[in-house]
């Protein structure tokens, strides 16, 4: 059976810690630039195991989200700027915010 939902990171807020990608290792893995957990494969494990993972997060910045929102978080992703330690998370946040009041903007001209 197909679930109704999708699973998504916050790659802004995550620290890296690795649990989700041990415990359900055939949805997420440690992305090599930035480490922080990504999502590769929406129905790479049960979702009870997917649900533990989420639960093991320890800065909770994994969500399920509908499956219509997937690609539009996908799509906000690549504005995405992945904070490094001593940088403001609050600049990563902004672009996206940016990239969002554009995207509306374009939508309310045609």
């Amino acid at each position: 059976m197909l679930r109704q939902k999708g699973v998504d990171v916050d790659e802004i807020t995550c620290i890296g810690c690795k649990h989700c990608a041990h415990v359900a290792h055939n949805t997420f893995y440690i992305e090599s630039e930035h480490g922080r957990a990504r999502v590769f494969q929406q129905d790479g494990d049960p979702e009870e195991l997917i649900q533990e993972a989420i639960d093991t997060c320890p800065v909770d910045c994994i969500h399920w989200v509908d499956y219509t929102k997937l690609n539009t978080l996908e799509e906000e992703r690549k504005y995405q700027v992945i904070p490094i330690a001593g940088s403001l998370v609050d600049s990563g946040a902004a672009r996206i915010a940016s990239h969002r009041n554009k995207q509306n903007a374009d939508k309310k001209k045609i």
